[in-house]
């Protein structure tokens, strides 16, 4: 994560709000087949934990029990123009916030995982505006069985929590109100209100 200090918020409940409304991360370890990476949906179980499932045959499922690994929540993000800051000498940056978790991961026993996709069903389903939410009672006993046969479930025990909440706070709270402003105009709205609403 960035290095700079002022860049980190350390604020567990935006941590937890970060996983839920992004709700989407990358798992990574170090495997005897070298580095992998695998993208998965998550939830927190809001005691120290993420939930995320792999496929069977994916590259990191085989090695992943019992180790320590990091998983990656990235937020909101903006390209910065060094032009709107109005002032000489500056240069073109990036805000960003994102999420860095580490720990050791558990494979999850059968029904744990069938919690863990009602859980991730039932949220994004809630966020669908409109018709019935999809539920997994839908699926046929043995149609169940046979998807959850393709994937495994892990939880991972969080021993450290790294943020980057990178919106511009070495800037004055003059220019940041400006590059808040161009952000929304040039269609990065969600970096924009995080300007505002995270940095005095």
């Amino acid at each position: 994560m960035h290095p700079a200090a002022n860049f980190r918020n350390g604020d567990r409940q935006l941590h937890e709000t970060l996983i839920e409304q992004v709700g989407f991360g990358m798992i990574f370890a170090q495997t005897p087949d070298g580095p992998r990476v695998a993208h998965t949906p998550m939830v927190s179980t809001r005691d120290g934990a993420v939930q995320f499932h792999l496929s069977a045959g994916n590259a990191l499922t085989k090695h992943l029990a019992g180790m320590n690994a990091l998983a990656l929540v990235n937020g909101p993000d903006a390209y910065v123009s060094a032009r709107w800051y109005n002032q000489p000498d500056q240069v073109p940056t990036w805000n960003y916030v994102a999420l860095e978790l580490e720990g050791t991961v558990r494979r999850m026993e059968p029904e744990g995982l069938i919690n863990f996709l009602h859980q991730l069903s039932e949220r994004h389903e809630g966020r669908i505006k409109e018709g019935e939410p999809w539920t997994m009672d839908k699926l046929s006993p043995a149609r169940l069985a046979g998807l959850v046969k393709g994937i495994v479930g892990f939880e991972m025990e969080i021993k450290a929590w790294r943020d980057t909440v990178k919106l511009s706070q070495d800037k004055s709270a003059e220019q940041r109100k400006r590059l808040a402003a161009v952000l929304t105009a040039e269609g990065s709205p969600a970096i924009a209100q995080l300007m505002r609403d995270l940095v005095p």
